[in-house]
């Protein structure tokens, strides 16, 4: 136990090594004598602005000038870890937590330390970073000013700091850089305060991205970019049933001039060759023969075992408000009985850049060069596949092209190490095909719904929900850490369970469907599914009371949260919603609260000669504090596309054991053409219970989307849309 308390209030050791002229304030912070500023931010880029955002909350602490400012992603190190991600996993209601839960959640920060979860995911980055970050600059800002002080032989109290510079109040300055080696030398000091946001210049306002010009220029190095002197280039052909392989023939690929070498990895096979096109048109060269999957080979099998697994025994009953069952089964006098069954399908991550990653081994070193959301789980997983001690493993962090998740895994990374223990000494470059990428993802689940619900006078009285899919916590905890937590899974039924509604009798099951085909988390996680089940079926509640859903919802939530109240209340101004729309338009409307955040959303559709339309979606966000609205924005109208994406076209399907749809043109996303005009509105109303509180925004986009276009095509054509992707079923332009 003293041991324990050891190893949690320790201070972590700084990875960071100076280089010539360079001096290491701490772990976040290289300044260089020519002023330059490097500020280490630990969360992976893949698009969606992390890495600015957490530079400007150190620089804004640390009064650098932003031209100066340089961001670089963290080496794979314990000090980078995620202190959120546990405590964000309790089976609160975020939109209703007390002031105890919140300080139970941040108490929840040792383990996380204590296991090195350096992880970017969960939409957890600023909310992670907000102090650390700030800390991080503050502390350096004082220490550049004790050094200041010994120079000029004033009190560090008589100085300010602005711009990269520390003054004197005579107008005497002295840059940072000028003061970065003898600031590394003086012990940091503690109790730093913080800028309240009255004074900041940085946060609150849309900052220049610290990746813009490198991608503007085609100079960004993302990991498929990687180039090494004498590289030779891979890739692999794995079994999409994740079981054995029974045998191949690489006759002919050994034949293509140019194939160096085919490296038998037990449940598959890679080829190294002089190039990575080449490397493709062998791998499809050689004949493999699979063992079969260990689930039902096609999709009707798997949705039955899902199906059935509503009838199961729940695995968690984490809200059961008033008496559901008890109203359901005997409805007051005048109470109408609403039901309905929804489904989703499976979804596929569909990065832009396949799953690559690229590996070295000299001696009993390796490294990997990999675009990865987790590098300490890389460097573990990589270093026990090869038995290598960690500390010999080097995993570089590059560009992601697109993550959403699936860039948690660690499987893209273990193959190149594993590939490269083949060609020792060798840097090889291990590129995944696109059909390779998407027969063999960690799938979004698919899921089912059973919704029952009674309304009167215009209201609700009892909703009762069951959701059954396979658990994404489940799994991805056994393959990152050998064991699944026990107990009730939140993350199996956020999304439904934790919504801001007072609805008397209110009662949410989760069953879990006991299936072995992979899954993982994919933007959003459940709340992706359980937002539509949830928001399609208060939208038949509203139609079933008679009354406008906007205001409907309105009615519901403002007993229950007043920020998200005013979401909807501005919604409708930014909207002009009234709830009658002409003949051929159809609106509709939605609201998730999820990863701290509340995100309402209205679809309009209309009818044209060549299909349905989507013309025009209006978004309201309120992450408590808006970091960077310019980001947030971004981020907004992205997850509205990505869920839309999938709403209207996403599905993966199963023959034989194996993902039938292999790429782009079977996996359908909205095109520039066929998306809609976007109009986005942030507020800052929802603080938390200590009035600080600060949500994320990576995701919360993606789960509104989807029941909002269903509402829409309701509204348009008078047909209930229960099933996903509506492609299916509904005539879209394309």
């Amino acid at each position: 136990m003293a041991f324990g308390v050891y190893q949690a209030r320790r201070n972590l050791p700084n990875p960071l090594v100076a280089g010539p002229g360079e001096a290491v304030l701490n772990p976040w912070l290289i300044i260089a004598g020519d002023g330059r500023i490097t500020i280490i931010t630990p969360r992976a880029e893949m698009g969606q602005g992390v890495q600015t955002t957490l530079a400007a909350l150190v620089a804004e602490e640390l009064d650098a000038d932003w031209q100066q400012i340089t961001a670089l992603h963290g080496p794979a190190a314990q000090v980078y870890y995620n202190g959120v991600l546990i405590g964000l996993g309790l089976p609160f209601r975020d939109y209703a937590l007390k002031r105890w839960q919140a300080r139970v959640q941040k108490a929840t920060d040792f383990l996380p330390r204590m296991m090195g979860m350096q992880v970017t995911g969960g939409s957890t980055s600023m909310r992670d970073g907000f102090e650390k970050m700030r800390l991080a600059g503050a502390t350096a800002r004082e220490t550049l000013k004790l050094a200041a002080a010994q120079r000029l032989g004033l009190p560090a109290e008589t100085l300010h700091t602005e711009s990269g510079r520390v003054i004197a109040p005579d107008g005497r300055s002295l840059s940072y850089g000028e003061l970065a080696g003898e600031a590394a030398a003086i012990p940091p000091p503690d109790g730093v305060a913080l800028r309240p946001p009255a004074r900041w210049k940085y946060l609150g306002r849309a900052m220049p991205r610290t990746d813009m010009v490198a991608k503007c220029t085609g100079t960004a190095e993302f990991g498929i970019d990687i180039r090494l002197p004498g590289m030779k280039f891979a890739t692999v052909r794995m079994n999409p049933a994740r079981t054995g392989m029974k045998g191949f023939d690489a006759t002919a690929a050994k034949a293509m001039p140019g194939v160096e070498r085919i490296v038998d990895l037990g449940d598959g096979i890679a080829v190294v060759a002089s190039n990575t096109w080449l490397a493709m048109q062998a791998a499809d060269a050689v004949e493999i023969e699979w063992e079969p999957p260990a689930w039902p080979p096609d999709s009707a099998g798997l949705e039955a075992m899902i199906t059935a697994a509503l009838d199961d025994s729940p695995n968690s009953h984490l809200r059961d408000d008033g008496d559901a069952a008890g109203q359901l089964a005997r409805p007051p006098a005048g109470a109408r009985l609403v039901e309905a069954e929804y489904r989703v399908p499976w979804l596929a991550h569909a990065t832009m850049e396949p799953m690559n990653a690229t590996a070295l081994l000299e001696g009993d070193r390796l490294t990997i060069w990999s675009p990865n959301q987790a590098p300490l789980i890389a460097r573990e997983k990589a270093a026990a596949t090869l038995d290598l001690d960690e500390e010999n493993v080097t995993v570089n962090t590059t560009f992601l092209g697109g993550g959403f998740g699936r860039r948690g895994e660690f499987d893209f990374t273990v193959l190149a190490a594993r590939v490269a223990a083949a060609m020792p000494g060798v840097p090889v470059k291990v590129t995944w095909s696109r059909e390779e990428d998407m027969t063999h993802d960690f799938y979004r689940p698919a899921a089912a719904a059973r919704m029952r619900g009674l309304v009167a006078d215009g209201t609700a009285l009892a909703l009762e929900a069951r959701v059954a899919a396979p658990s994404v916590s489940r799994q991805a905890s056994m393959r990152l850490a050998g064991l699944a937590p026990p107990g009730p899974d939140k993350g199996h039924v956020e999304g439904i369970f934790d919504q801001p509604y007072a609805i008397p009798h209110y009662s949410v099951y989760g069953h879990l469907a006991d299936l072995a085909l992979p899954v993982g988390f994919w933007r959003s996680v459940a709340n992706s599914f359980n937002g539509f089940f949830h928001e399609c079926f208060i939208d038949e509640l509203a139609h079933a009371a008679g009354r406008d859903p906007l205001q409907f919802r309105l009615d519901l939530i403002r007993p229950a949260h007043a920020p998200s109240a005013m979401l909807l209340e501005r919604l409708r101004e930014m909207a002009g919603w009234s709830g009658r729309t002409p003949e051929g338009v159809g609106r509709g409307v939605a609201l998730t609260y999820s990863f701290g955040t509340p995100v309402a959303e209205v679809v309009e559709l209309r009818d044209s000669p060549r299909g349905i339309r989507v013309h025009e979606a209006w978004i309201t966000v309120d992450p408590g504090t808006a970091l960077d609205p310019g980001i947030i924005r971004a981020q907004m109208e992205s997850g509205l596309i990505f869920g839309l994406s999938a709403a209207i076209h996403g599905q993966i399907t199963f023959a034989g054991g194996a993902a039938e749809q292999r790429n782009f043109p079977d996996y359908e996303l909205l095109r520039m053409h066929t998306t809609p005009k976007i109009h986005v509105d942030i507020l800052e109303n929802n603080k938390g219970p200590d009035g600080n509180a600060i949500g994320g925004t990576g995701e919360p986009g993606t789960p509104p989307a989807m029941p909002a276009i269903a509402n829409a095509l309701f509204d348009l054509t008078g047909r209930r849309a229960r099933r996903l992707p509506l492609a299916g079923d509904f005539d879209f332009a394309v």
